[in-house]
């Protein structure tokens, strides 16, 4: 969490250094263009203070009122970063579309797309810097400020071009015009950003991660795993959790099912990309199961072996045993 708390404040202190500036080419210029920018950047400073309180609070210990940990509130900071975002986005367009029947002049266009170009490029490094650090450390947090100081770059580069295209053609309407379209695409990104923390707030199945659990197992597979069946993937900032049920011998004596869960848990966290928490619910084998089954000198077998099952998304995420349709 240290380092998570680092790149937050990284990006907060650039933030308002950067705020700064992008105001200072708008008080020159008068520009509204210029003006979603610099809005825009108040947003980050916003985001990025929330992003940094949560991510302090996501690594706080469980406890009896929160036992699986703090790490939802991570969903709820990307939540209210999309939300500030898209509020930027309409104050934007109510601005620009009063200024198109209200116009005020603008000046000094070059000397802000100077200030407004170097904002970019800072912007744009950062942001994919938090990018690639939100995918290593697993923050969804980290990725959203992140991918959003990215979106910050894009709209520089289009304000850029947009002021120039302006200096040099002298049509000023195209001021409010492009301040609209600039806005546009800034409540596209807040759609975005809110969906995804919708879906984590919902617990929507994280497939990647699925997906790496599947080949794992189907990789790693023993005779006395049977099969595996409603498994479902919860995240809580960078904490995953899955529950799932795995149907062993009925044989087997609770030692010989604790060696198998916890063989299960250790193999899954040595070779996945991500340290998961795992809750497994074992259940015993029945007679429909032999036709699947592949332990070798089974006492109870009441029929051959047929059919191989490979793991799929679909089969172990229901909640059936393999023979049940």
């Amino acid at each position: 969490m240290k380092e998570q708390k680092k790149i937050i404040l990284l990006a907060l202190i650039v933030g308002l250094v950067l705020m700064l500036a992008k105001f200072g080419a708008y008080f020159i210029t008068a520009s509204n263009f210029v003006l979603t920018d610099a809005a825009e950047s108040i947003v980050n400073i916003l985001a990025s203070s929330f992003a940094f309180f949560s991510i302090y609070l996501a690594a706080r210990p469980r406890d009896v009122n929160h036992p699986y940990g703090h790490g939802k509130i991570e969903f709820f900071s990307v939540f209210i970063e999309g939300g500030l975002i898209g509020m930027a986005g309409l104050v934007i367009i109510f601005k620009s579309v009063y200024n198109i029947f209200y116009p005020h002049p603008i000046s000094q266009l070059v000397t802000g797309a100077i200030i407004i170009g170097a904002t970019g490029v800072v912007n744009g490094g950062v942001g994919y810097y938090m990018v690639r650090s939100g995918k290593r450390l697993r923050s969804i947090t980290i990725e959203a400020d992140g991918r959003h100081l990215i979106t910050d770059m894009v709209t520089s580069i289009g304000l850029v071009g947009g002021l120039l295209l302006i200096h040099f053609t002298q049509v000023y309407i195209l001021d409010s015009l492009l301040s609209i379209l600039v806005a546009l695409y800034i409540l596209y990104t807040s759609y975005k950003l809110v969906r995804k923390s919708v879906s984590g707030l919902m617990d929507e199945t994280d497939f990647e991660v699925l997906q790496e659990v599947l080949a794992i197992l189907n990789a790693q597979r023993r005779d006395e795993w049977i099969d595996f069946h409603n498994l479902r993937v919860q995240k809580y900032g960078n904490d995953l959790h899955i529950d799932c049920h795995m149907t062993l011998p009925n044989y087997f004596d609770l030692n010989k099912v604790h060696t198998q869960v916890s063989l299960v848990d250790r193999l899954i966290n040595q070779e996945a990309s991500v340290k998961i928490e795992f809750f497994i619910h074992a259940d015993p084998c029945l007679p429909n199961c032999c036709h699947y089954c592949n332990m070798h000198n089974c006492p109870i077998r009441s029929e051959a072996k047929n059919t191989d099952i490979i793991w799929t998304m679909e089969n172990i995420t229901r909640n059936k045993k393999h023979f049940e349709q």
